[in-house]
């Protein structure tokens, strides 16, 4: 094999080579009071960015974040929250999917039961806010998918990072996220902090730092949905944190590999004509 041909083959490996790439930074904390994750938050704010007005397009760099208390009440419990909300209404890149019955926000004291004690009259005695009053959830599931989109477009998007704060994770194993690339892989599942007790706060923020593109976030949020009787980890969520969406392009990686092999093939035709 000649070194020209080496080289290129070698570049393709370091290009994909797992073994090359950094490990994500986590962020995590759980406690039983805001005081107890705030530090986390901040080093998570803080290392994503300075924090972006909602608006139209994408700023390319900073962050954006979600908290739910801008939700009028005509969108919050007893009534479901538009899976679109915060990337039209209030223009913050992202839209919410998923095999439940639909999205809701708690309501707040003008209009009671707090803390999604519409579901269950215990709630509030379980959950509390990390930014007073609104909660977050879905109906009918524990899972919750977070798509990113160039706010206020249909254009798909990705971020570098995104966190999540939840209250009354009382299992390890119960809450989690996952984040995939544009291309639908995996790029890991990471393991929300928990706190045994009730009204206890836990946050999870995960950011990539070797050019992972992330195109949506699962969130498993407790192992029980909301309602009924509880026998399991009953979980909500507060505010999401998450890196500006960006215009989605194809992976750096994925263009120049297809430049791999067109390069070696014109390097040997190069090659056999110097022979001839």
């Amino acid at each position: 094999m000649n070194n020209t041909l080496r080289g290129l083959l070698i570049a393709s490996f370091v290009l994909v080579s797992p073994a090359l790439q950094a490990a994500p930074i986590q962020f995590m904390a759980s406690g039983p009071d805001i005081a107890a994750i705030q530090g986390a938050v901040t080093a998570f704010r803080g290392s994503l960015g300075t924090l972006n007005a909602n608006v139209v397009g994408s700023f390319g760099s900073g962050r954006r974040e979600i908290n739910w208390d801008g939700v009028p009440d005509a969108l919050a419990a007893p009534f479901n929250l538009p899976a679109n909300f915060f990337n039209v209404n209030s223009p913050r890149g992202v839209v919410f999917t998923g095999p439940g019955t639909g999205f809701q926000v708690s309501a707040n004291s003008t209009f009671p039961p707090v803390e999604f004690g519409n579901l269950n009259a215990t709630y509030p005695s379980l959950f509390t806010t990390f930014s007073a009053q609104r909660l977050f959830t879905e109906l009918g599931s524990t899972v919750t998918d977070v798509n990113f989109f160039v706010p206020d477009t249909t254009i798909p998007g990705f971020t570098h990072g995104f966190g999540a704060v939840f209250t009354d994770v009382d299992l390890g194993t119960s809450t989690s996220l996952q984040f995939f690339d544009l291309s639908n892989n995996s790029l890991g599942i990471f393991a929300v902090p928990s706190f045994a007790g009730n009204e206890t706060l836990s946050f999870l923020g995960v950011q990539f730092t070797a050019g992972e593109r992330i195109g949506r976030v699962r969130i498993t949020s407790g192992n029980q949905v909301l309602g009924g009787i509880e026998t399991g980890d009953v979980v909500v969520m507060d505010d999401f944190i998450y890196g500006e969406p960006r215009a989605a392009a194809p992976e750096p990686a994925t263009f120049l590999l297809m430049l791999v092999p067109l390069a070696a093939l014109s390097a040997r035709r190069k090659i056999n004509a110097s022979r001839r």
